[in-house]
């Protein structure tokens, strides 16, 4: 399976006919039209429903787009490390994370780097925790930002001096919001709305949360799921119910509808800048490396190392 034929097989999908994508890639439509039938007899798959005017992805189809796309990413990804090798000091640094007010940690490190080795170039991946474990995995980031309760054994790491606080996301007007702390009997009638995440962690039995809220979780009322907090933040503002949340990740100043709340007593979760072990990392990355645990590293800690 060439490259060549993978970048043609998703232009295809991108353009939705195989008379733009023949025209997007300047070849001729009968040309791609055979380089397609022959992936598909390479694979053994069909991979396209054809009509008059479009064509759609097959189930085949779909698995075969998700598996190019991670390649064609790890490919540029490679060929911008080889070319920033001729550079004085340049390349990219991909970093994943969950959205976390303390990312702000690293962007820090990242604007004193700016004027030292300005042709570094920061990619930044918002999502999951097994979504920034799955890319990490796979090559197509370097550091994944994960909040406890996380997987980390498989990784190195570096625990970052920082902890989000959780808490509630409500509106102004709501009952709760005269409180300065919520405690578990609040929320034991209220409404909520919850991350993924907390699910997810529930059935594997790992959440800091369970703990927290004792032989009460199961009378908990939560009615949606989300998985970044944007949407929850509108569900808050109509009123659908309050998020547990992490604070600083939504803006309750001024003029805003909503306020957030502590719980009490406190519940936090730490944070960890991961990488994979064994890792061969471009200059641009070991630079940040270097940086990262110059600032967070006191010499008196022992962490694993990046090598």
């Amino acid at each position: 399976m060439e490259l060549r034929v993978l970048r043609y097989f998703l232009a295809v999908v991108r353009e939705g006919t195989i008379t733009d994508a023949a025209r997007y890639l300047h070849v001729t439509q009968p040309t791609l039209s055979r380089q397609l039938q022959d992936l598909e007899d390479e694979l053994g798959q069909k991979l396209f429903t054809r009509s008059t005017r479009t064509i759609s992805l097959t189930p085949e189809g779909m698995f075969l787009r998700k598996r190019a796309e991670e390649i064609m990413e790890l490919v540029e990804k490679t060929e911008a490390d080889f070319n920033s090798m001729d550079e004085l000091v340049g390349g990219d640094v991909r970093i994943g994370g969950a959205e976390t007010e303390r990312m702000r940690l690293i962007i820090q490190v990242i604007r004193e780097l700016q004027g030292e080795y300005p042709a570094i170039r920061y990619h930044f991946h918002s999502g999951s925790a097994a979504d920034i474990t799955e890319r990490l995995d796979k090559g197509t980031l370097d550091f994944g930002l994960l909040i406890q309760p996380a997987d980390i054994d498989k990784y190195d790491f570096i625990n970052l001096p920082a902890a989000d606080v959780r808490g509630i996301l409500m509106r102004r007007d709501h009952p709760l919001a005269r409180k300065d702390f919520i405690t578990r009997r609040d929320l034991l009638e209220v409404p909520l709305i919850c991350s993924r995440k907390f699910l997810q962690q529930l059935k594997s039995g790992r959440n800091d949360c369970i703990d927290w809220f004792g032989k009460d979780f199961e009378k908990l009322n939560i009615i949606a799921v989300y998985n970044l907090v944007y949407n929850a933040t509108l569900m808050v503002e109509e009123g659908l119910g309050c998020a547990l949340s992490l604070d600083g990740l939504v803006n309750v100043s001024g003029d805003s509808q909503l306020c957030f709340r502590p719980l009490s007593p406190p519940l936090e979760s730490k944070l960890n800048l991961v990488w994979k072990k064994y890792q061969v990392f471009s200059k641009a990355a070991e630079i940040f490396l270097e940086r990262v645990r110059e600032k967070f590293m006191p010499e008196t800690d022992h962490f694993p190392s990046a090598t």
